[in-house]
């Protein structure tokens, strides 16, 4: 009995369905639903254009790395694709929202309407990046795990994310915003994008080490 009990305990770690597998999931979705509403600011920083959903949606890549160690590859794709549907939904609720009759009495209707009725083309772009490039950023953190070594954790989050980081941020850039803004513009969010991310995956890195797993 003793044995049996030692075995379920150990299942249960490898699961990832504690406390640290919960947080998890839930820091991946929320991150990504922050991300897809930062994105609706465009700022300035030293001297480039940047989306302000490139400050959090780099910590999504190592978020997936860590629930890729802590339930496996289809639990990964699985919650890539969930994260996809609710910022759809997400984006579907603040439109039927912003649509509603305001109380007179309601000074903000407008500024809510204005600031969160969705740009379909940013939504659209913004999905289209994070399930192609997180779904790849999967692919390759599997076959480093299984085809390279198990071992230096931070070099499979740094593979992983160094190609999946300017793949996302090419798609975003140019969904969202080619032809809209100038050609100068565009790229210059999307090096923007490459850095700030590429210097969160490094803050990051120490995360992978935060969670049971291979």
């Amino acid at each position: 009995m003793t044995v049996g009990a030692g075995a379920g305990t150990a299942k249960s770690d490898r699961g990832g369905w504690g406390p640290a597998g919960v947080l998890t999931v839930a820091a991946y979705v929320g991150a990504q639903i922050l991300a897809d509403i930062g994105s609706l600011k465009i700022a300035t920083v030293a001297g480039f254009s940047i989306d302000g959903g490139t400050f959090i949606y780099p910590f999504t890549f190592t978020l997936r790395d860590m629930v890729h160690k802590l339930l496996g590859r289809n639990a990964a794709r699985t919650l890539i694709v969930a994260a996809a549907g609710i910022n759809l939904v997400m984006a579907l609720f603040f439109a039927f929202l912003s649509k509603l009759p305001p109380d007179p009495t309601w000074p903000l209707q407008q500024a809510f309407a204005d600031v969160l009725n969705p740009v379909w083309r940013i939504v659209l772009a913004s999905i289209a990046a994070e399930v192609v490039s997180e779904l790849l950023d999967t692919e390759l953190y599997h076959i480093w795990v299984n085809r390279i070594t198990r071992r230096y954790q931070w070099a499979r989050v740094l593979v992983s994310n160094s190609v999946s980081v300017p793949v996302d941020s090419l798609i975003f850039v140019w969904i969202a915003f080619g032809g809209v803004l100038p050609a100068a513009v565009v790229w210059s969010i999307f090096w923007a994008n490459v850095l700030v991310k590429g210097l969160t995956t490094l803050v990051s890195l120490p995360g992978i080490y935060l969670v049971k797993g291979s």
